[in-house]
This record gives structure tokens, C-alpha cells and sequence, in this order.
């Protein structure tokens, strides 16, 4: 590898895992925004643990259908933006 291709790696920030990504959105005044701050305020939340694991999670708390929709269209724009941080 050259020096150039070196650089420019360790130069790119590394993509956030979901949980940090999600955090990133608590700000918002919308369904994602309104989920990302009540999970955040729970200590027991799951990190690492992939689509499954948040499902369980949201689950096991009893969350609403809505809540269940609303994991999963935050998991699909973190899928939309895993991608651009590894180019």
C-alpha cells in the first residue's frame, strides 16, 4: 500500500455502529428522533446486537407496532449510511 492510500485511510473516519449512529438522530423532532432518546435514557439498552437484538430489546419492553416501524426505518437509513462511510 502507498503512502498516499496510507493517508487517506487513516484520514477516513470509521463508520458508526448502529447504536452511536442512532444516538447521532436523538436531536430530531420526528418518530426516530422521539425512539433514539428513550433508548438512550435506558442503561440496559443492547449495543452491538444487530437487527435482531433491537427487535428483542424493543420487545421485551413492550413497545407499540409504531415503535417496531420505526427501529426498523432507522435501521434502513443506517443502512443507507454504513455504505458512504466505507467508500
Amino acid at each position: 500500500m502507498d503512502a498516499t492510500r496510507r493517508r487517506k485511510d487513516a484520514d477516513t473516519p470509521k463508520p458508526k455502529s448502529f447504536t452511536p449512529w442512532w444516538k447521532t438522530h436523538a436531536g430530531q423532532d420526528n418518530a426516530i428522533g422521539d425512539l433514539a432518546r428513550e433508548v438512550s435514557r435506558d442503561p440496559g439498552r443492547p449495543s452491538r446486537k444487530g437487527l435482531p437484538g433491537q427487535r428483542t430489546y424493543l420487545d421485551e419492553r413492550g413497545a407499540v407496532p409504531a415503535a417496531m416501524e420505526t427501529l426498523e426505518r432507522a435501521w434502513t437509513q443506517y443502512g443507507q449510511y454504513k455504505p458512504t462511510q466505507d467508500e
